[in-house]
């Protein structure tokens, strides 16, 4: 059996278009974790309400239920979400076939421009800090988050030590994990203290990371 399919139409073109069952609730999850984001990003951890997740995305509280289940649900789907977007950003703004310690430099280089300007990212770490500060058992689904980047990190440390980019010293699971903890020291930072000069501190790790990594 195929799937329903409702019939939406542009105005500026007769032609109408149509779209599953699925490619709509697909949307609709999309909108519902978008609204999570800004409302995190804007107010903090506990702003993400099945009422005003809702609202913002300009569905029901009840639709937002049905979907996740319970908060859990919502913040492990956010994660996710969230994980994919800044994963999104890294490979749209220049990672695409660069690999090594050009890779790892670039990757940080986009993570810390981003922090103010895309609102998924900072999202992201609110959510995390709101997930520690109440030892919330999400806490979980951020490490499996921390470890998908650190695996990434560890690739690129390996990939630099066979084209002789990245020292073969290095011990790239241990590197790999400082330099995500890195990037959560500094986001976490910035949090804090949004006055933080991330120009300068991005400059800077830049320079240390391309230091100490370099063959």
């Amino acid at each position: 059996m195929t799937n329903p399919v409702e019939i939406d139409t542009l105005p500026t073109d007769a032609t109408p278009i149509k779209r599953t069952q699925a490619e709509r609730r697909a949307e609709s999850d999309r909108n519902l974790l978008l609204a999570a984001a800004e409302l995190i990003a804007e107010e903090g951890f506990n702003a993400a309400t099945f009422e005003k997740v809702g609202a913002r995305a300009g569905y029901s509280r009840g639709l937002a239920s049905q979907r996740f289940g319970s908060k859990d649900g919502l913040i492990e789907a956010l994660i996710d979400y969230l994980h994919e977007r800044s994963e999104e950003l890294v490979f749209a703004e220049g990672l695409d076939g660069v690999t090594g310690l050009d890779a790892i430099l670039v990757s940080v280089d986009i993570y810390m421009r981003n922090f103010e300007a895309e609102q998924a990212i900072r999202a992201y770490f609110v959510a995390m800090a709101g997930a520690v500060g109440t030892l919330s058992p999400q806490r979980a689904a951020f490490a499996a988050s921390h470890m998908k980047a650190k695996e990434r990190f560890a690739r690129h440390i390996v990939e630099g030590q066979t084209n002789g980019t990245i020292s073969r010293e290095i011990d790239s699971e241990a590197a790999a994990l400082m330099i995500g903890s890195l990037i959560l020291g500094v986001s976490t930072q910035w949090l804090i203290d949004p006055t933080t000069d991330l120009f300068r501190v991005r400059k800077t790790t830049i320079d240390t990371l391309r230091r100490s990594l370099g063959a």
